[in-house]
């Protein structure tokens, strides 16, 4: 089952300010990631299954948590170095 994606809008405005290439890569690895939350995230520190890293290159990650509950996934940061 797919889960839903969810953000803030401080979150809105990190991803609008990325370049067009990250901000569609991201949106791709986003949409994989609410297609299969645990087999396209990693564990962000220690592995509870909740909060996850989405690596989506050597420079564009984000930091997400997964309400398996509810079927949601909570876009929490952005990180881009490039």
């Amino acid at each position: 089952m797919t889960y839903a994606l969810r953000y803030d809008k401080t979150i809105e405005m990190i991803w609008d300010s990325l370049p067009e290439p990250a901000s569609q890569a991201l949106g791709d690895a986003l949409a994989q990631a609410c297609a299969d939350p645990l087999g396209r995230t990693e564990p962000y520190g220690e592995d509870d299954g909740v909060m996850r890293t989405l690596v989506v290159s050597e420079l564009l990650f984000a930091v997400v948590y997964l309400g398996h509950v509810t079927r949601t996934l909570h876009l929490y940061q952005i990180d881009y170095v490039g």
